[in-house]
């Protein structure tokens, strides 16, 4: 069996562990909590069973790196489950103690690679799942974090690789849904939705959360090509799997708002936020605000984003700059934040951001050069077609132009609860 660029024929497999890391990689977004929520979480933290017997195990034995490990698996899982970030920097500390006292424990060095994948560190994290894959070449679980750094950093080639070797040595739920996210990449997106439709089948049953993100993350799949019917049902059974799950929430809240139903968008977002409050969401949500005419909320709204990616010390601004650009201030910050990720990260979607905040600053042909290093796999994605659209309308390619809005457009009508109305009004001035 090969993994090629159109990614057929997987087997089936799981891996506890793995899951656990790689749904906490995958979520990894800086939110903010409220004393209350803070407080409520620290209760029920400190009293998980599985907390509190790492630290038992640590209180028996405590220059042994086994409690310590157990703490920070512990920690991750509950980050992963509550949406709380910060409990990975409690997994860290842990992670970090357990090296102390043993240098080449190997449980310990799988987490801190994955642990700087979560903290956005991804040179760091491939540099040490390099190391890792040398010392252990027959361990999926470093593949799997040698498939994430590569994804992250732009090195797709290498991202095929480590993924196809990940399925032949553990097939499970995480290596078909990492091949899912690659066949993404790649524009493969119905072999997308077969892969990560093979891992809801085969997550754990125990698992509630690990079952309810895959069928986000489905749905997802569905989303980014306009099949909302299909995208809604996913994420309804994910709730259903899961009830007041937050990715799930805020995907139902984007499928109510594709199907204009903002009244109970704007619901579904609220519970989203109220229970995890991640940057995506927070802007989702004010977006719509802005979409539906109350313009005070809407501007509440962009000022927590902005709280939450500037004082939380969130490691990713992408997201911030993309805000900035959509809405038109703040230019030359937004274009030197992107600027300074795409020096580090050569994946498409910080090309991509990069290209509109200099298009939003008047540089139409760098602009041109790095969307198109954007669009260099054929990515199925809407908002990247649509900002190469506009690009080539600056840059007076009328045809060109028409032909990438009108792209987007069809890839998903509702990419984007406010772009997708310029980029209408854009195909219409071109016409």
């Amino acid at each position: 069996m090969r993994v090629n660029k159109t990614f057929i024929n997987f087997f089936i497999g799981g891996a506890i562990l793995l899951s656990v890391i790689f749904l906490t990689v995958s979520c990894s977004n800086q939110s903010a909590a409220s004393p209350s929520q803070s407080s409520n979480l620290e209760t029920t933290f400190s009293t998980n069973p599985q907390v509190k017997a790492a630290q038992e195990l640590i209180s028996k034995s405590p220059d042994a790196p086994l409690g310590y490990t157990m703490l920070a698996l512990s920690y991750i899982k509950l980050a992963r489950e509550s949406g709380d970030f910060s409990l990975n920097s409690k997994a860290e500390t842990a992670v970090n103690r357990a090296l102390e006292l043993e240098a080449e424990n190997v449980i310990a060095k799988k987490l801190q690679a994955s642990l700087f994948l979560t903290f956005h560190r991804f040179p760091e994290a491939l540099e040490a799942a390099t190391k890792l894959q040398q010392q252990y070449p027959q361990d999926s679980f470093i593949y799997g974090m040698l498939t994430d750094a590569n994804v992250e950093l732009g090195n797709y080639e290498e991202a095929v690789k480590s993924v196809q070797k990940m399925v032949d040595l553990k097939p499970s739920m995480e290596s078909y849904a990492r091949v899912s996210h690659v066949r993404s990449l790649y524009g493969d997106t119905n072999g997308a939705k077969e892969a990560m439709g093979m891992a809801a089948k085969i997550a754990d049953p125990s698992d509630k959360e690990a079952r309810a993100w895959c069928r986000v993350h489905l749905g997802n799949e569905y989303f980014k090509t306009g099949q909302y019917d299909d995208a809604e049902a996913a994420y309804d059974l994910a709730l259903k799997i899961f009830p007041e799950y937050h990715l799930a929430l805020a995907a139902k809240g984007q499928a109510r708002m594709a199907a204009g139903d903002y009244e109970n968008a704007v619901k579904f977002l609220t519970q989203s936020q109220d229970r995890v409050p991640l940057t995506e969401t927070v802007i989702l949500l004010g977006d719509l605000y802005r979409k539906t005419g109350n313009a005070d909320k809407a501007k509440q709204q962009y000022e927590l984003a902005e709280f939450i990616e500037q004082k939380l010390g969130n490691t990713d601004m992408r997201r911030l700059a993309l805000l900035w650009a959509d809405q038109d201030v703040k230019l030359d910050e937004a274009l030197a934040i992107a600027e300074k990720e795409h020096a580090t990260r050569k994946d498409i979607f910080t090309a991509d951001i990069y290209a509109w905040c200099l298009y939003k600053t008047g540089n139409f042909q760098a602009a041109q050069n790095i969307i198109n290093e954007a669009m260099r796999l054929k990515t199925k994605d809407a908002r990247i077609f649509y900002h190469a659209g506009m690009i080539e309308k600056g840059l007076g390619n009328k045809k060109a132009a028409a032909d990438y809005l009108q792209k987007a457009l069809q890839t998903n009508p509702s990419f984007d609860v406010l772009q997708a109305e310029n980029a209408k009004t854009a195909l219409q001035e071109l016409k």
